[in-house]
């Protein structure tokens, strides 16, 4: 019997059936009745907020780039930044003393944080800024003697910015050790006693083999606790630390516009942690990379594909015919 011979890049026709099954896609009617009420009830809020007539959106636009709100916006990114980078160096050494086997270091580091966790943050903020109430100095020298080296004024040195860096910095360095520590003991512990087995020191062993495989799950918490960061610094309000949340304040109670310059602040915040939640999302891809054979695309890849897919593709090549026939 004679066996056709296609020639490269050939395709022989389909045979098709009157019995081919056609395919219908599952009608989901509930999902589209849900996604027009919830649009119907986002309209009614946004129409609700837009013909108030109580709300001067003038004093909004007037007041979300004035001069004051500005530096209240860089001085809550630079309280954000320094007490985040200080707790984190802060929180890491923490977890190591409450991972140690030194009964001192371990018992000095869980109450450190059963201390700062149990209590309010505006509670610490509200402590730090009456130091001066309890040590009118704050002096160095050999205690007992009354031989003194320094001596400063507390309300010098301890001014309502440092007092709120110390607070806030203090108290989030208890969360992120206990962020830190959950990481830590994630990682296998067959790659402690292998670093153990080639020789390596414990320092060094959680500096270089523990702490960047625990990254993977102590990323995306210290994002979250960042963000947190950033918000908790309208706290400082209460000891008169001249942020984003204080100028506002301020500026409200001279114009009365108390409502406008909330709004001022939140577009403001909400700025800033779309900003920081950025670099938080490529954190966490690049330590999940060992996690995940295939990492999801991100936001600029999939548009990208969104427009190649809409680019037209090559001409198909015309079907070529059969060229020889080959018989028995």
């Amino acid at each position: 019997m004679a066996t056709p011979t296609l020639a490269p890049g050939a395709q022989l026709p389909q045979a098709t059936t009157d019995d081919d099954v056609e395919a219908v896609p599952l009608r989901r009617p509930w999902r589209w009745i849900s996604a027009v009420i919830v649009l119907a009830i986002v309209a009614w809020f946004v129409a609700t907020i837009a013909t108030n007539p109580n709300l001067d959106f003038g004093t909004v636009g007037s007041f979300i780039f004035d001069a004051r709100i500005i530096s209240g916006v860089w001085l809550t990114i630079l309280i954000t930044v320094v007490s985040m980078v200080v707790s984190t160096i802060l929180s890491v050494v923490i977890a190591a003393m409450r991972l140690s086997s030194n009964p001192v270091l371990s018992s000095v580091a869980w109450f450190y944080v059963w201390a700062f966790r149990g209590t309010p943050l505006l509670v610490q903020i509200v402590l730090w800024g009456y130091l001066g109430l309890l040590f009118d100095r704050v002096r160095v020298g050999i205690p007992f003697t009354g031989v003194e080296f320094w001596s400063i004024d507390t309300n010098t040195l301890v001014t309502p910015l440092v007092a709120g860096l110390l607070a806030l910095t203090l108290n989030q360095a208890a969360y992120s050790s206990e962020i830190v520590r959950a990481g830590m003991v994630s990682v296998d512990e067959g790659q402690r006693e292998a670093a153990y087995s080639l020789g390596m020191s414990p320092l060094y062993t959680f500096r270089r083999v523990l702490l960047p495989q625990a990254m993977r799950v102590i990323i995306p918490p210290m994002g979250n606790e960042l963000i947190s960061m950033l918000k908790n610094t309208s706290l400082l309000s209460v000891i008169a630390v001249l942020e984003l949340y204080t100028q506002a304040s301020i500026i409200s109670s001279s114009n009365l516009k108390q409502v406008e310059l909330l709004i001022v602040v939140s577009v403001w915040y909400l700025f800033m942690t779309s900003l920081l939640s950025i670099p938080q999302y490529y954190l966490e891809r690049r330590f999940g990379r060992g996690s995940s054979r295939n990492l999801p695309p991100t936001p600029f890849q999939r548009l990208r594909g969104a427009l190649n897919k809409r680019k037209p593709g090559p001409a198909p090549a015309p079907p070529t015919m059969i060229t020889e026939v080959v018989g028995e």
